[in-house]
């Protein structure tokens, strides 16, 4: 039995019944025992697809579900033609709504199963200023396309498509077994079209035959506020196209944060290191600080010890869903001076007087004795 239907079509409780039925067609395409001959897993997997189906695509179900966490339905019951799941939901009769069943145009059928296409994944740079805005990408890739050559046939053009010898068209062929019970028939997709039911003599030049081939593509795409490194954004439908009736991909857009030299985030908030002086430090000063969104005046105080912080409420970065944002954190960093002239060192010396400090005592090479601590050459 199915434990979370959400999960196994891998769906969200918001989702549409559009976006369930999507997910619903995709995931039984891909698992169909004919596609997975001989392969349990795959069947089961399958039959738990159809399970949370019939739950989440019936209203009444769907909403007893959201409520209780179980449906009125006992899985199990068997009966003609297939397992059922659910009062009177055959597995069969369920994909052969969206297929067409399993003697027309869907699995096993005469008009082939479809191959849909796979994901493509695309990567963009984004700066921090581009975070706190919003932003617009072209986002350009390859993907493999319909071939415009053969129109997805296969066939070169003008060249016959004919139908498969080995299944006569149906895409599916019959296995019977004997076993200690009788004969046992299964289908399972022709192994010589692979369930297209029709056969090419003249692969197309352009495809080789595959029906599709790699096409340069672009797409634009809206960057949200409030993106953070790594994160994947979905454009629906823009991967490699289906072959045969198959839905395309989706294009995955990972977003990489480009990094600012002096500047970080922490999740919501900014930080930004300013270099300040010893005077500044010890006197205090009105700093101007660039922020992402202009600038900012602060007030540095008298006294500010080395590494201590000034944080200006709602100044960061913007929740990527939600309102409000993060704050912005300045690291104030006392620079101390590599080098000094005689009359600093003589103010210095002034104010350690001032201070009752004891000027301190350099060696060879310190800023004092470079200074004082050497005598001169004579000429």
């Amino acid at each position: 039995m199915v434990t979370d239907p959400y999960a196994t079509l891998g769906v969200g409780r918001e989702a549409t019944p559009d976006e369930i039925k999507s997910a619903y067609r995709k995931l039984a395409r891909r698992y169909h025992p004919d596609v997975n001959p001989d392969n349990p897993e795959a069947e089961e997997k399958f039959k738990e697809i159809g399970q949370a189906y019939s739950i989440l695509g019936d209203e009444e179900k769907k909403a007893r579900y959201d409520q209780y966490g179980v449906t009125d339905d006992q899985p199990g019951a068997g009966g003609p033609g297939g397992e059922y799941f659910g009062a009177g939901t055959n597995i069969n009769d369920l994909f052969e709504q969206f297929f067409g069943g399993f003697g027309g145009t869907g699995f096993g059928g005469g008009r082939g199963t479809g191959r849909d296409g796979d994901d493509v994944r695309a990567d963009t740079t984004v700066t921090l200023h581009e975070v706190l805005t919003g932003t617009q990408r072209t986002i350009k890739y390859r993907r493999m396309a319909v071939c415009d050559h053969c129109q997805g046939e296969g066939a070169e053009p003008g060249t016959p498509v004919e139908t498969c010898g080995t299944c006569n068209g149906r895409g599916a062929v019959m296995r019977v077994a004997n076993t200690i019970l009788g004969q046992v028939q299964t289908q399972t997709t022709c192994p010589t079209c692979r369930g297209v039911g029709k056969t090419i003599q003249t692969p197309c030049k352009e495809c080789s035959g595959r029906k599709v081939k790699v096409q340069d593509a672009e797409v634009d795409i809206t960057v949200p506020p409030g993106v953070d490194d790594g994160i994947t954004l979905r454009v629906a439908g823009r991967g490699n196209d289906g072959v045969d009736g198959g839905t395309p991909g989706d294009l995955y857009v990972v977003i990489s944060v480009q990094e600012t030299p002096g500047t970080w985030r922490d999740n919501l908030d900014l930080h930004r290191v300013v270099e300040i002086s010893y005077i500044q430090a010890v006197l205090g000063d009105k700093i101007s600080v660039d922020a992402l969104d202009g600038k900012i005046e602060l007030k540095l105080d008298a006294g500010t010890q080395p590494e201590a912080t000034s944080r200006v409420r709602g100044r960061g970065l913007p929740r990527l869903r939600g309102t409000g944002r993060g704050d912005f954190v300045v690291h104030w960093r006392l620079v101390v001076p590599k080098k000094v002239n005689e009359e600093q060192v003589a103010a210095l010396k002034a104010f350690a007087e001032a201070s009752g400090e004891k000027m301190p005592e350099a060696e060879d090479g310190g800023l004092l004795g470079g200074l004082f601590g050497k005598k001169k050459r004579k000429k």
